[in-house]
């Protein structure tokens, strides 16, 4: 991969977190970490519960929790994206950081961890919030194949 490369993440439970770290070390990329203005709660996770916040931000399409804090992107090329499947596509949060700036040009790769779905409805989806990007083949990476993934793309 050609270019400075950043991995972007949300992890709810940390288990993004040690892929995306994983990624980050691999590739020699700095690490930046989607984080909630305000910090998820285990009651706010529980997925069964369908008041918790988690459940009441994925019912709403148009949702968008602020950001903790932000990343100037402009001086990446190469942006993976990390995150957990929530409902099928990613969680809330990654659209707001999807949407809070320009990813015109730059090739962005999305990843995911998941307890039992598919990658495949939210790549559709962060195309559609972010069509100017130059968006690369999302992966699925439960139990490894970082380092196999990574040879593929470069």
């Amino acid at each position: 991969m050609q270019g400075k490369t950043l991995v972007a993440y949300f992890s709810a439970e940390g288990t993004t977190a040690a892929v995306a770290q994983k990624i980050a070390s691999a590739c020699g990329a700095d690490l930046f970490a989607i984080r909630p203005a305000v910090p998820y709660t285990a009651a706010d996770l529980d997925w069964m519960n369908k008041k918790s916040r988690s459940s009441a931000e994925m019912a709403d399409p148009s949702c968008r929790p602020p950001l903790a804090e932000g990343i100037d992107v402009v001086p990446y090329d190469n942006i993976f994206i990390g995150f957990p499947i929530w409902w099928y596509v990613e969680p809330r949060i990654v659209d707001t950081f999807l949407e809070s700036r320009s990813f015109a040009g730059k090739a962005l790769f999305p990843f995911a961890t998941s307890g039992g779905s598919g990658i495949g409805r939210a790549c559709e989806r962060m195309k559609e919030i972010c069509p100017d990007a130059d968006w690369r083949e999302g992966k699925l990476l439960n139990r490894g194949g970082i380092a196999e993934w990574l040879r593929q793309l470069s």
